[in-house]
């Protein structure tokens, strides 16, 4: 029996941090990192972006940190390696080769996986779910190859992937159910004018289809639509949202129907065990409600937070203003605060015509959100200063 003070799962950004976080604080208990890929935490959300892009990419440029900081803070890694069972009252983990680690207090940070859409030939070759390096790798080569990309989705993969692509001089469809991209988080007149933007840009847009199957025997050969329709393609991307990745504590109080529910220590109601980045269902003290988060930013900052906490020397409540940004052909766009909700009412300052603009979103007389586009990193901190200041009032 393998013995450790803090046992982390999951080797994204999120256990990355929690091991920085732990380390800032307690320099020598013993730590494991167990994650499922092989590489050890990388830059995940470069990969619809400049990695699609680049002609000859550096996997050593996407780790944060680099191999070497684990062996130097004395962190114990264990790539390519699943976790099978996870014992909650004798805080034990099984590992996939037979292993067993008993763990004082554990982090769970095991992220989430694409959603399969329940229709047929999902699992057809050429038909890519891009969360990965190995994805990315996969979908760089086959879109060489191939004469039209389809990418499925209309939310801030879909978007990403399918503008890289574009950039990369490849003929791309955009399939969404929705009448314009984005459409979870901006309003409709922000979003039909981004929808335009991508058609001037060479996508050809399928707003309004939703989709039905894939067609083909070993590889995608068309693409079939709810209205009848049947778009040839040799090449997909599904970007039809993700789920958190639970199976390990299904059936018990770590996994709820929305994620791991944790206090505003990060902590689950198993005392020394934490869940951050995209299995944390957290209270949100500044937005009100209870709310989880999926972007980089989030699981980054969480992932130190509750690393500090598990030490014991600290005790940080996990209190900031949801944020996250995306890049889209030549647009950046920075969204402020809670976007769950449609607004009631539009601020606009700036024009489309431009793209340049700064969205104030309001429920009632009360400001939830604020979405910049192509603002400077100061102007982003100054919205959510302004955000902070206006929910405290």
């Amino acid at each position: 029996m393998i013995k450790r003070d803090y046992l982390i799962i999951g080797s994204g950004i999120g256990g990355a941090s929690a091991c920085e976080g732990i380390r800032r604080h307690d320099k020598r208990g013993s730590v494991t990192l167990v994650g499922a890929e092989e590489l050890p935490p990388y830059k995940r959300w470069i990969l619809s972006k400049s990695f699609l892009r680049e002609r000859n990419p550096r996997l050593k440029k996407l780790q944060q940190p680099d191999e070497l900081w684990y062996h130097s803070h004395k962190i114990e890694t264990r790539f390519g390696t699943m976790v099978t069972q996870f014992n909650i009252e004798r805080r034990v983990a099984v590992l996939g080769n037979g292993e067993s680690i008993e763990f004082n207090k554990a982090c769970l940070a095991m992220g989430s996986r694409p959603v399969r859409p329940p229709v047929a030939g999902v699992g057809l070759g050429n038909v890519i779910y891009l969360r990965t390096i190995r994805d990315a790798l996969a979908l760089r080569e086959m879109a060489s190859l191939e004469k039209m990309v389809m990418v499925v989705g209309g939310g801030l993969l879909a978007c990403e992937t399918a503008a890289s692509l574009r950039q990369m001089k490849l003929k791309v469809s955009l399939m969404h159910r929705n009448s314009y991209l984005l459409n979870r988080y901006i309003d409709i007149g922000t979003g039909t004018w981004l929808t335009d933007y991508f058609a001037k840009h060479g996508v050809t847009m399928l707003m309004g289809e939703s989709l039905n199957g894939f067609e083909g025997k070993t590889v995608l050969r068309n693409i079939q639509t709810k209205s009848g329709n049947r778009v040839p393609a040799g090449l997909a991307v599904v970007a039809c949202g993700a789920e958190p990745n639970l199976d390990l504590v299904r059936n018990t109080p770590l996994a709820g129907p929305h994620g791991s529910p944790v206090t505003d220590y990060l902590e689950t109601e198993e005392k020394g065990i934490y869940a951050i980045g995209d299995l944390a269902f957290y209270p949100d003290r500044i937005m009100g409600g209870v709310r989880r988060q999926t972007h980089w930013d989030s699981a980054r900052e969480q992932g130190l937070i509750a690393g500090a906490n598990m030490t014991g020397k600290k005790r940080i409540r996990y209190e900031e203003i949801p944020y996250f940004w995306t890049e889209m052909f030549d647009l950046t766009m920075h969204f402020v605060g809670d976007f769950s909700v449609q607004p009631t009412r539009v601020d606009l300052r700036g024009t489309y015509a431009k793209k340049k603009f700064v969205a104030r979103y309001y429920q009632g007389e009360k400001l939830r959100a604020i979405l910049l586009c192509q603002q400077t990193p100061r102007e982003v901190e100054s919205a959510k200063t302004q955000l902070r200041n206006a929910l405290a009032k």
